[in-house]
C-alpha cells in the first residue's frame, strides 16, 4: 500500500513548487515474537523476542511481558537496557530514528544490543506498517505525533498478543517504559500498561543492585537540601549561537586543570590569532563546564585578567556544600603578578555540547551511617568528583568503578551520576589495564561477529584470482627482521645483484587491503580503531588476530600476499628505477634484530640471506648518511623493557632498550619505500593523497635546549633542521660522554606532534625530522589504518585495484585523518601509562633503590631529573606541606637553583633513592629522594614525586610547576 503527501516548498530563488513524498506501507512485517502464528515467517530472520518472555521476576508485572521504551528513556537509561538482566524489549523504528538524529554513540549502543541474540532485543518497523503508521495531525508537533505512534504501536501489540493468547492460552503483557508525564498519563487512559523506568527498574524482586543504574534524567529529586544557588544559570542554546555570531561571545574546547580545580583554559574555535587561548579562575566562572566540552565564553574587562596560577590545588571533596572554603582557595590565586603574565581571561556562560562520557574512578563512601549518597572520585583529576546514590558502598570500597554523569544543576556543588559498572579491585593488574584503555578511549571490546563475518574461511589458499595483477616473487630471498616475539610481521625485505653490476632492493608489505574491502563491518572497525595499541604486556590489535598474526603475517616458509616496492639502485644507493607491485612471496626467515646482526657479522656465513642482510646494510648505512647530511634530525627517547616472570608475569627486572645496526638497516628502508609511495600517491591524486607531515616548531620552542647547551658552554643552532643536527653532532664533551644524549632528549621535547592530513586541504607537506619534501605512512598495515588507505590509492595509481567515492572525497579523507591522529595520540599516551604502572608494579617489591640520575630541568622550586637505566623521569621538589621552608635562588639564565647554598646546574650528576609511594591506591607515585649532593640544612625536604598513576600523559602535564 502507498500513502503520499503533499506540501509546497518556497525554493532560494523565491519559487513555489509542490512535493510529493511517498511512504510505502505493508501488512507482512512480523512482529519479532518466537513462533508466531499469525506472522509471516522470514527465512534468514535474526531471532528477535521469545514465545514466553523470560526476564527478571517484577512484583509490577507478575506474568510474563515484553518492554517496550519511548525515545528519551532509550536515550537516558542506555546503561539500564544493556544489563543481561533486561531482556525481550521491542524497539520501535519511531523511537530509532529519533535517537539516531539525537545521539550516535546511544544509537550505536542499541544497535549492538539489538544484535545481540542473548538479549531478545527485536526493532519493530512500525512507521511502514499498515497497522501502526500514523500521519500527523494538523496543529500537532512532530514530538507529539511520535509519542502518538509510539502508543498505537503498543496498543497494537496488545491486540496482537491477545490473539495469539487465544490460541496459546498464555497471558502476555506488553509494558510501556516511559518518563515523560504526559505520556504516560496518556497512555494510561487509553489502558495501556505503563510505568517509569524508576518504578518498573524498583519493582524488580531479584536485582536490587540495578537501582544503581538509573540515570538521574531530572535535577529535581537529587538536590542539595540548602537549594543555595551557587552558579550563574547557563544562556540558553539559541541565545549564545546569537551572540557567538555577534562576536559577544567565544566559542571553544573547555581544558580543566590536572593539578588546579579551580583553573581550565578554553582553546578558541577559529583561526584568528587573538585571544586564542582564554584562561577562567574560579568555580563560579567554569560555571559547571566538564573537561572537553564545547562551551561559550565571555572575555573579562581587562582589569579583571589574571597570570596562569602556579598553585596546585586537589579537591578533597570533605564537605560538599562549604562554598565559602573554595572562595578562600580563589582568594589564593589572586596573587600579585608582572603585567606581562595576565592572559585573556573569561567566564564560562553557556555549555554548546556536552562531551561527557562514563568515567573511570574510586568511591569516596560517606562518613554518614547507612548514607546512600556518596561521592566518586575520577582517576582524570581533570574531572570533577560526582555525587551518585548506590546502596552498594560497602562492596564497591576500594574497587575500581564507572560512573557517568546525568546532569549538574545550578544548587549542586558536584555533577549528579549514576553507577554503571565495577571494573574490579584497585591494584589488581587486569583492571588497572582496563582503567587505562578506558581513560584513554582505546576501543579494546572483542570483535563482534559482523565484523568478523568478512573474514576469509578457513582453510585460506592463494587463488588463481588473487593472482590477477600480481607478480610472483616467490623465488626471491626475501627476509623479515623484527623484534623477539613479533607476530604481526608487516615487513620483510630482499637485495640482489643485477647482472649490470647494480643492486636490485625490495621492500615487501602485507597486502592487508586485499582482505580488508571498502565499507563493509571489518573496514569500518579497522578505521575506527585506527591504531594497534601495544602495552607492556598486552596488544589490542586494529585488525581480527586471524590476519594480524596469520593471513597477513609475513611469515617464513609460507605464500603470502604482499605490495612490493622495488628499487634499481647502483653501488652508491642512487635510485635509478622505482616500481610498485602487488606481488606473492614466501620468505625464507623471520629473523630478530640479534640474529640478523649475527648473520651479518659472522665470517662464516654466506648464505643467500646473509649475503641479502649485508647488502641492505651496507646501502642503509649510505642512506643514512645521506639522509642526515641533508638536514634529518636523529633524537633520543630513552625507551624501557620489562623482563616479566613467565608464572606471575610480573616485571622482574627493567632496562633501557638496546638499539642494533639491524635496526637501523630496517628504518632506513621503510623511510625510503614511505618517501616513495608519497611521490606516487601525490602525483597521481593531488587533492586525495594521504601524507605524513611533521611541522618545525616554532623559536621560543628551543629556547630550554638552547640555555642548556650554553651552560656546557656549547652552541646549538636552530635556524634550520640541519644547522640543528650539525650543532648537536657536534655538541660532545670527553669527559662527560652522556651529554650528547640529553641533548638529544631535551631536543624531542621541543619538537611539534606529526600528523595525517589531505594533500588537498593543506600546501605544508614537508616533514621536519625526516628533511623530507614528502612522506607518508605504507610499511605497517597491520597496525596502521592510515596504511591501508595508502595501499588502496597505490593500487589504483599502478591499475591493480579499482578506487571507490570516499576515496576521492577530500572532505571524508580529512575527517578520516582527524580520527586517525586522535587514535595515534591516545595509543601514545595509553603505552606510557602502561610503562608507568608497570614502573611502579617493579619498584613494589624493591624496598628502596639508589640510583644515578641526571638534572634535565631547571625550575624555580625544583628540579627534573631523568635515571637513564630505568628510563624513568621526575621532578624533586623542595617544598612541602607542613615542612619549613628552604632558602631557594632561582637563576634563570645559566639556569640554576641553589638550595641552601648547594648549587644544582643543569645535566648534573645526582643521586636519588627510589620508593613507591602507595598512600593515595588511586593514585599511586614513584617517590626520590635527593642523596647526593646532600643539602645541608635540617628538616628540608628533597622528594621528587612522579605521578605514574594509570591516567599519566606526557612529560609537560605532569605537576603544575613554578615557571
Amino acid at each position: 500500500m502507498l500513502t503520499s503527501r503533499t506540501f509546497l516548498k518556497r525554493t532560494r530563488a523565491g519559487a513555489v513548487v509542490k512535493v510529493v513524498r511517498e511512504h510505502y506501507l505493508r501488512d507482512d512485517i512480523p512482529c519479532g515474537v518466537e513462533f508466531c502464528p499469525l506472522c509471516p515467517i522470514r527465512p534468514g530472520q535474526p531471532l528477535g523476542l521469545e514465545a514466553r518472555p523470560s526476564g527478571a521476576a517484577s512484583s509490577l508485572c507478575r506474568g510474563p511481558h515484553y518492554l517496550l521504551p519511548d525515545t528519551n528513556l532509550l536515550l537516558h537509561q542506555i546503561d539500564i537496557l544493556e544489563d543481561p538482566v533486561i531482556k525481550n524489549v521491542i524497539v520501535l523504528q519511531t523511537v530509532l530514528q529519533e535517537v539516531r538524529s539525537r545521539s550516535a554513540p546511544v544509537y550505536k549502543r542499541i544497535r549492538d544490543v539489538i544484535g545481540n541474540p542473548e538479549k531478545h532485543f527485536y526493532s519493530f518497523t512500525n512507521e511502514h506498517h499498515r497497522e501502526t503508521y500514523i500521519e500527523q495531525e494538523q496543529g500537532e508537533s512532530s514530538n507529539d505525533r511520535n509519542d502518538r505512534a509510539i502508543r498505537v504501536a503498543v496498543k497494537w501489540y496488545s491486540e496482537h498478543l491477545k490473539k495469539i493468547q487465544n490460541e496459546e492460552n498464555e497471558d502476555i503483557q506488553v509494558v510501556f517504559l516511559t518518563n515523560d508525564r504526559n505520556n504516560k498519563e496518556k497512555a494510561l487512559e487509553e489502558g495501556i500498561t505503563a510505568y517509569t523506568c524508576e518504578e518498573y527498574i524498583k519493582s524488580l524482586i531479584d536485582n536490587p543492585d540495578l537501582v544503581d543504574r538509573l540515570a538521574c534524567v531530572s535535577d529535581e529529586g537529587k538536590e542539595i537540601e540548602s537549594g543555595k544557588i551557587i552558579f550563574p544559570e547557563h544562556v540558553p542554546l539559541s541565545k549564545l549561537q546569537q551572540g557567538i555570531k555577534s562576536g559577544i561571545y567565544l566559542q571553544g574546547t573547555y581544558r580543566a586543570s590536572r593539578d588546579n580545580y579551580l583553573e581550565a583554559t578554553v582553546w578558541v574555535h577559529g583561526d584568528g590569532e587573538e585571544n586564542k587561548e582564554i584562561i577562567i579562575q574560579g568555580l563560579k566562572h567554569l560555571n559547571r563546564a566538564v573537561h572537553e566540552d564545547i562551551v561559550a565564553v565571555e572575555l573579562l574587562a581587562k582589569d579583571e585578567w589574571v597570570a596562569p596560577s602556579s598553585v596546585v590545588l586537589q579537591d578533597d571533596g570533605q564537605n560538599e556544600d562549604d562554598v565559602e572554603t573554595e572562595e578562600e582557595k580563589e582568594n589564593i590565586l589572586k596573587v600579585s603578578v608582572d603585567k606581562n603574565m595576565l592572559r585573556p581571561t573569561g567566564k564560562v556562560v553557556g555549555i554548546i555540547k556536552r562531551n561527557w562520557r562514563p568515567f573511570c574512578g574510586m568511591l569516596s563512601k560517606s562518613q554518614i551511617k547507612e548514607a546512600r549518597r556518596h561521592l566518586f572520585t575520577p582517576s582524570d583529576r581533570r574531572i570533577p568528583r560526582i555525587r551518585i546514590e548506590t546502596r552498594q558502598a560497602d562492596k564497591l570500597e576500594g574497587q575500581r568503578i564507572i560512573v557517568a554523569i546525568d546532569g549538574w544543576p545550578r544548587n549542586s556543588r558536584y555533577p549528579n551520576g549514576h553507577f554503571v559498572k565495577n571494573l574490579g579491585s584497585a591494584g589488581d593488574k587486569e583492571t588497572e589495564t582496563e582503567v587505562l584503555l578506558l581513560e584513554h578511549d582505546v576501543p579494546h571490546q572483542p570483535f563482534s561477529q559482523n565484523v568478523l563475518s568478512f573474514l576469509p574461511k578457513m582453510p585460506w589458499s592463494i587463488t588463481e584470482k588473487d593472482m590477477k595483477h600480481r607478480e610472483d616473487l616467490r623465488h626471491l630471498h626475501v627476509c623479515s627482521v623484527d623484534p623477539p616475539g613479533c607476530t604481526d610481521i608487516d615487513d620483510a625485505l630482499h637485495c640482489r645483484e643485477l647482472e649490470n653490476g647494480n643492486l636490485e632492493v625490495g621492500v615487501h608489505i602485507a597486502d592487508v587491503s586485499h582482505f580488508i574491502r571498502p565499507g563493509n563491518a571489518l573496514d569500518e572497525e579497522s578505521a575506527k580503531r585506527g591504531t594497534t595499541v601495544y602495552l607492556c604486556e598486552k596488544r589490542i590489535d586494529m585488525v581480527p588476530e586471524l590476519l594480524s598474526s596469520n593471513l597477513c603475517s609475513l611469515r617464513s616458509n609460507v605464500d603470502r600476499l604482499a605490495f612490493s616496492c622495488i628499487w634499481e639502485m647502483n653501488q652508491k644507493a642512487d635510485i635509478l628505477k622505482t616500481r610498485f607491485t602487488k606481488s606473492i612471496i614466501n620468505s625464507k626467515a623471520s629473523l630478530t634484530y640479534a640474529e640478523a646482526q649475527m648473520r651479518i657479522d659472522s665470517a662464516a656465513l654466506n648464505d643467500d640471506i646473509t649475503v641479502s642482510l649485508r647488502g641492505l646494510n651496507k646501502l642503509a648505512k649510505i642512506l643514512k648518511k645521506k639522509r642526515i647530511d641533508n638536514g634529518a634530525l636523529t633524537l633520543s627517547s630513552p625507551e624501557v623493557r620489562f623482563h616479566m616472570d613467565s608464572e606471575t608475569h610480573d616485571p622482574i627486572d627493567l632496562q633501557t632498550k638496546e638499539l642494533k645496526e639491524t635496526n637501523s638497516m630496517v628504518e632506513e628502508f621503510m623511510l625510503l619505500a614511505n618517501v616513495s609511495v608519497a611521490q606516487k600517491i601525490y602525483d597521481e591524486f593531488p587533492e586525495f593523497a594521504l601524507l605524513r607531515k611533521h611541522p618545525a616548531p616554532p623559536p621560543s620552542n628551543y629556547d630550554i635546549l638552547v640555555k642548556a647547551a650554553k651552560s656546557k658552554n656549547l652552541e646549538i643552532k636552530t635556524d634550520s633542521a640541519k644547522a640543528l643536527a650539525e650543532s648537536l653532532d657536534k655538541a660532545e664533551s670527553p669527559d662527560f660522554p652522556y651529554l650528547n644524549t640529553l641533548l638529544r632528549i631535551l631536543t624531542t621535547r621541543c619538537m611539534m606532534q606529526a600528523v595525517y592530513f589531505c594533500s588537498g586541504m593543506d600546501s605544508d607537506f614537508h616533514h621536519y625530522g625526516l628533511a623530507s619534501p614528502i612522506y607518508t605512512h605504507f610499511t605497517s598495515p597491520i597496525r596502521r589504518y592510515a596504511d591501508i588507505i595508502v595501499h588502496r590509492l597505490l593500487a589504483v595509481a599502478i591499475g591493480a585495484d579499482r578506487t571507490y567515492p570516499e576515496l576521492m572525497d577530500k572532505h571524508k579523507l580529512a575527517d578520516l585523518c582527524k580520527n586517525l591522529n586522535y587514535r595515534h595520540k591516545m595509543a601514545q599516551y595509553a603505552q606510557r601509562a602502561s610503562v608507568a604502572f608497570h614502573t611502579q608494579l617493579f619498584f613494589k617489591t624493591k624496598g628502596v633503590v639508589n640510583e644515578d640520575a641526571y638534572i634535565l630541568f631547571i625550575r624555580r622550586n625544583a628540579v627534573v631529573v631523568l635515571i637513564p637505566k630505568y628510563g624513568l623521569e621526575g621532578t624533586v621538589f623542595f617544598e612541602e606541606k607542613d615542612k619549613p621552608m628552604p632558602k631557594l635562588h632561582y637563576n634563570s639564565e645559566v639556569p640554576s637553583l641553589t638550595v641552601e647554598g648547594t648549587i644544582l646546574c643543569l645535566f648534573d650528576k645526582v643521586k636519588v633513592n627510589i620508593t613507591l609511594d602507595a598512600s593515595n591506591i588511586q593514585h599511586q607515585k614513584i617517590r626520590m629522594e635527593l642523596v647526593e649532593p646532600k643539602i645541608l640544612a635540617s628538616g628540608v625536604p628533597a622528594h621528587l614525586s612522579t605521578e605514574t598513576s594509570s591516567n599519566n600523559e606526557p612529560e609537560k602535564k605532569k605537576k603544575k610547576l613554578q615557571q
